[in-house]
């Protein structure tokens, strides 16, 4: 009996690489059984970034209650511990029986399943000038020195990039060292769903981009412009830097195209690896949101008690 009350609670999460269709079937599930969605997508939470981002569309928000959606301005950070913290209050004040956690934002999902420790505090002083520093550098640029500085954190985005050269100049440490040292108990326990189309997740990538791109990518974006400085992290969401080109200096929207392309599917490339390293062993279920029976397999892994 004690076992069971020391338990962690059990939540459900939907993930898989970007364009694979996991809104889809997620939106199916949750509508079918009642559930509120919570993101752990890293830029849906912004404000005013919505076709780029692949936001839930005004009929599918209607139908099904969203958590993580819209809750940050596109200048304010978001780091997994703080998406986490906000994610456990939304599962704990609806109940982890009622909600999907839904996403391909692999170190969220990581913070919610294991707690992450609390990052150190670094001076905004040096914090701007080394961001200045590495402000033209590429992401290829990025990764090389990041695998002399702290080599399992070089497969991470821009983003975790910085964040891993921050922590290892300005405070002499790695930053998978000090998660290491701080590894705390699981919050919950989690049942996964990967979607993945497998081989055809290439043309679905392309598809997607073609309607965000007729969508209004390009209107909306210039709309941003206006009002969102150029150095918010916003803008680090996938293809914004490219569209902005076209809005603002007049870049061929043919060539933009075929940059974000490239970008998008390089990033589902690491989201993959990502779910195929880190879920090796859990509680997962694998499913082509393309089969036939694909919303009959997600169904039965929601009744499905999984293994513990």
């Amino acid at each position: 009996m004690a076992e069971l009350l020391l338990a962690p609670a059990v939540v459900h999460v939907v993930c898989g690489p970007t364009g694979a269709g996991k809104s889809g079937l997620a939106i199916a599930l949750a509508a079918k059984h009642g559930l509120t969605i919570v993101s752990a997508d890293s830029r849906q939470l912004y404000r005013g970034f919505d076709i780029g981002t692949a936001k839930p569309s005004k009929v599918d928000l209607a139908a099904v209650p969203h958590r993580g959606i819209d809750v940050a301005e596109p200048t304010e950070r978001w780091s997994a511990a703080r998406w986490a913290g906000d994610a456990t209050q939304w599962v704990e004040e609806i109940g982890a029986a009622n909600v999907l956690i839904v996403g391909g934002t692999g170190l969220y999902l990581r913070a919610l399943s294991a707690p992450l420790f609390d990052e150190p505090v670094l001076g905004a002083g040096p914090r701007a000038t080394l961001a200045a520093e590495l402000e033209g550098w590429t992401v290829r640029e990025l990764r090389r020195w990041v695998a002399r500085l702290d080599p399992a954190r070089a497969h991470l985005g821009r983003t975790q990039l910085l964040r891993a050269i921050e922590v290892a100049l300005l405070t002499g440490h790695r930053l998978s060292d000090l998660h290491s040292d701080s590894a705390r108990p699981p919050r919950y326990r989690v049942r996964w769903l990967v979607v993945d189309p497998g081989t055809e997740l290439q043309t679905q990538i392309e598809s997607r981009l073609d309607a965000m791109i007729a969508g209004g990518w390009a209107d909306e974006t210039v709309a941003l412009t206006r009002t969102v400085p150029p150095d918010a992290p916003a803008w680090q969401a996938c293809g914004y830097a490219a569209v902005r080109d076209v809005a603002l200096r007049g870049r061929d929207m043919a060539e933009a195209r075929s940059a974000i392309l490239v970008e998008t599917r390089q990033y589902a490339k690491r989201q993959r690896t990502w779910f195929r390293h880190q879920l090796d062993g859990a509680d997962v279920v694998r499913v082509d949101p393309r089969s036939p029976g694909a919303d009959a397999a997600a169904d039965a892994w929601w009744r499905s008690e999984g293994t513990a």
